[in-house]
């Protein structure tokens, strides 16, 4: 029996015990390496905790939120971090892929930013240890922003209203990489989907889902397998696997966490996505190649996708009947869709309301 056989049967046998168990102590998951993790119990999610060098200020907040919704930080002043991570499309976008600047459509489509502050590697492929390190790569992409770090400093550092704003934060000029990267990653650390009518449930609240949901949330933990990596508070494991998704048509193959590691057994693998507010952003999987939440768990249903080539080993047959898939679908549907009006309500900052 292999590694993954072995850790399934493992899971399969904790998972009921862990689910919906109230968690204590939070462990400060950024410090952890993510082959360290473990099943952790589904419930509440516990409060973010910032790095040590970046702490949380309101100032800092609110200057990381005016330039997430700043498009002169691409290279032709089209793009923002908004564009692609877009609040109103669950913090991620339209798809099947994002677009970037003059209309160039990249390879997969942008993870959701709610929640990330949870994660221990971000982007798909896990290339970026931290947010900090992940909001300095889009600016420099040539398909996304376009630009270089220099000429986006060059660029903030002529808007008076920006320096301004940056030495009151950080008390230094001129404005740096880093400090444009802490402020949006403060601002993302914001972004947290709470109180949902799953939360609810958990806090004690037995009609804040459905029987439907209930039961949706009955298979998620069982019959269903989900919890194998959509664990923890966050719902995911924060690892990486290999579902099966084919290449859209015209498309080239994806390796992705391979392209990090170099690891033959990581070709095809992306990021576990967390389960919260899944709904407000289809299509699904890193090439938007599933159009709803029905085909995505049919696809788990048949125990991963067309191309089976490197499939993880916890990829398996469900079985599932037309009433528990339905039900999946409304456990997804509502139940894990956030209630957290200051976050569900975000709305783009008007360009005439940025610094000058």
């Amino acid at each position: 029996m292999g590694k993954w056989g072995a850790f399934l049967i493992l899971a399969t046998l904790l998972m009921p015990a862990l689910v919906l168990a109230q968690g204590s102590n939070p462990v400060p998951i950024t410090t952890v390496n993510v082959q360290m993790l473990g099943p952790e119990r589904v419930g509440n999610l516990p409060p973010v905790i910032a790095p040590v060098d970046n702490p949380q200020t309101a100032d800092k907040i609110l200057l990381g939120k005016k330039l997430y919704f700043d498009t002169r930080l691409s290279q032709d002043n089209t793009i923002s971090c908004a564009t692609c991570h877009s609040p109103a499309m669950g913090w991620s976008d339209a798809g099947p892929t994002s677009v970037g600047i003059n209309g160039q459509k990249g390879g997969r489509r942008a993870p959701p930013v709610s929640n990330s502050a949870y994660n221990p590697l971000q982007f798909w492929d896990g290339r970026a240890p931290s947010l900090e390190e992940q909001a300095k790569g889009p600016v420099q992409n040539p398909i996304e922003m376009g630009n270089t770090h220099e000429v986006m400093v060059r660029t903030l550092d002529d808007i008076p209203g920006y320096v301004e704003e940056f030495k009151a934060v950080f008390g230094t000029t001129p404005i740096t990489v880093d400090q444009v990267a802490q402020a949006i990653a403060a601002y993302e650390r914001t972004v947290v989907t709470t109180d949902s009518p799953f939360d609810r449930f958990v806090r004690g609240d037995r009609n804040a889902m459905t029987s439907q949901e209930k039961k949706g949330l009955e298979i998620f933990n069982g019959k269903g397998h989900c919890t194998l990596c959509h664990w923890g508070s966050n719902f995911s494991d924060g690892r990486f696997h290999n579902l099966g998704v084919a290449p859209m048509a015209g498309a080239k193959p994806d390796d992705g966490r391979f392209e990090i590691t170099k690891n033959p057994k990581d070709k095809g693998a992306f990021k576990t996505p967390t389960v919260r507010d899944a709904a407000l952003r289809a299509p699904y999987m890193h090439n938007g190649s599933e159009k709803d939440l029905r085909t995505l768990i049919q696809l788990y249903d048949r125990g991963g996708g067309d191309d089976a080539v490197n499939l993880d080993a916890l990829m398996l047959p469900l079985g599932l009947s037309d009433e528990e898939t339905e039900a999946l679908v409304a456990f997804t549907k509502r139940a894990m869709v956030s209630t957290n009006l200051s976050v569900a309500n975000e709305k783009p900052i008007p360009a005439s309301e940025l610094p000058k």
